[in-house]
């Protein structure tokens, strides 16, 4: 294929920006540090680490290996090297475009966090609304919440549009250092709080969660494995076609091993950087307002729409301030990640136009696809979490289990990361390790065919590793969806 025509990285540089951005999202703002503190703070992190070092790594390098080695997107990818497992490229677009109705939704929430904190400074009005009071009012307003859904997406749109270097890279070789920044001047501000120090003991101090009331009882060493391994597979984006179409971009003479490594180790970065920058100011402002331990939000888009905006308005004067860079960040945080989103499922129409021998026309295939996607993202926009009373499939059936169709985003969500992603993942390792061989893989990595340390680690880990802890990970989602008690 042509990848003159598909496009590909200027610079190495702008591929990591690129793959960091994709994998800083809304996850590690409002999960990584939750899922750290209640799932026993240091003890968590280190496992967090070692999965990420075996099974991160090594799926990693994989879907990039994929990626380079067939030049194709994730559907014609998995057909190159397997045509009966062509189903694999399959689930890893379409577990894509599930997500994408719902993303976009959640980064326009922060579009719109993002502007009533910039009005307010504009404007010096009246103290702003409490988080619960600001996130109710936007949820039982959809047409607000369509129309800043729409905008973000048309952000998306012109990011996209411009291809592989002169688009996605160019927007993460500036994103990324600034999100960068501003993380900086949200943790310096969050570390400087009263009581800021309690929430650096939730998050580094094991068992200090439990301890001082916060979360009920620690998790046994098989859920904490499950909930490290779950963040190190969403976090580092993988399954989802994303590390693929990224590898298909790159140059034959780029380190996959080394550029897996920095990804993995920027992407943890990131991750702590925004617990001291979330977990500290909500820990202290909660505390500071005499809310007990147990109520304060620490997860999930409470944390993120009404924990911290309840942190900014205590702020006072400059609260405004802090809220409006905190939002940006996290705004482009979501566009990083959306974009690359956006690519794996423009991909496969571009590639295949090439095919067929005709213009790729990427204005046309990106603009389908986001008009495809704001229909999708509509749904979710509209129904507003479950405030305004859409009907979603399911809801009577299975209405007491657990909460994966309490409202749209639960509903889709279940089914593209519960589902689709590891189910996925644990399939691609089969096929890597008994199908096609691991010396497929390799042989990508290192054309020179000499036989090295990381040749046997990356054996070993695709054949026993990789799918014992996916397997974890997928159990783990069902048992979260469902609340089904697998682990307790």
């Amino acid at each position: 294929m042509d990848n003159n025509k598909r496009g590909s990285w200027a610079t190495n540089f702008g591929f990591i920006m690129s793959a960091v951005g994709s994998a800083v999202g809304l996850g590690n703002i409002w999960g990584f540090p939750y899922k750290m503190g209640k799932s026993g703070g240091f003890s968590f992190l280190l496992i967090y680490i070692l999965i990420s070092a075996t099974v991160g790594l090594v799926m990693m390098v994989s879907e990039l290996a994929i990626g380079r080695k067939t030049e194709k997107n994730p559907i014609g990818a998995y057909r190159a090297l397997s045509k009966p497992f062509s189903f694999l490229g399959w689930m890893a677009v379409i577990a894509p475009f599930l997500i994408l109705s719902f993303y976009t939704v959640l980064g326009a929430y922060c579009l719109e966090y993002m502007v009533v904190n910039l009005s307010h400074i504009v404007s010096g009005g009246a103290a702003l609304a409490s988080g619960a009071e600001t996130f109710t009012e936007m949820l039982i307003s959809p047409v607000s919440s369509l129309i800043y859904t729409l905008v973000f997406i048309v952000f998306c749109y012109i990011i996209n549009r411009g291809g592989v270097s002169g688009g996605i890279e160019k927007f993460n070789k500036i994103g990324m250092p600034a999100l960068f920044v501003m993380l900086l001047i949200i943790v310096a501000r969050s570390l400087t709080l009263p009581n800021a120090i309690e929430g650096l003991k939730y998050m580094f101090i094991p068992g200090y969660a439990v301890d001082a009331g916060f979360v009920e009882k620690a998790p046994n060493l098989i859920t904490v494995l499950a909930t490290a391994g779950g963040q190190v597979f969403f976090s580092l984006s993988l399954a989802m076609g994303i590390m693929i179409t990224y590898g298909s971009y790159l140059k034959k003479d780029e380190s996959l091993v080394k550029n897996s490594i920095l990804i993995s180790v920027c992407d943890t970065i990131v991750a702590l950087l925004a617990g001291l920058a979330v977990l500290p100011a909500a820990i202290a402002t909660g505390l500071s307002q005499g809310v007990a331990p147990s109520e304060i939000q620490l997860g999930g888009p409470k944390l993120l729409y009404i924990t911290l905006q309840d942190v900014f308005n205590s702020m006072g004067v400059i609260g405004p301030i802090f809220g409006a860079i905190f939002y940006l960040l996290v705004v482009i945080a979501a566009i990083t990640s959306t974009i690359s989103l956006l690519e794996v499922v423009s991909a496969y129409f571009i590639d295949s136009r090439i095919e067929r021998g005709r213009d790729p026309k990427r204005t046309k295939v990106i603009s389908w696809v986001c008009v495809a996607v704001a229909a999708e993202a509509a749904v979710v926009a509209i129904d507003g979490l479950g405030s305004n009373g859409l009907w979603v499939p399911f809801q009577k059936t299975f209405g007491t289990i657990g909460s994966f169709n309490d409202c749209w985003l639960d509903f889709i969500d279940t089914f593209a990361e519960g589902f689709l992603m590891p189910l996925g993942a644990i399939i691609m390792s089969l096929l890597i390790a008994w199908i096609i061989k691991p010396k497929t893989i390799l042989e990508e990595i290192s054309p020179d065919g000499k036989k090295s340390f990381f040749s046997v680690f990356y054996t070993i880990c695709i054949r026993v590793i990789v799918p014992v802890i996916m397997i974890l990970v997928l159990l783990g989602q069902i048992d979260s969806f469902f609340a089904l008690g697998i682990f307790n």
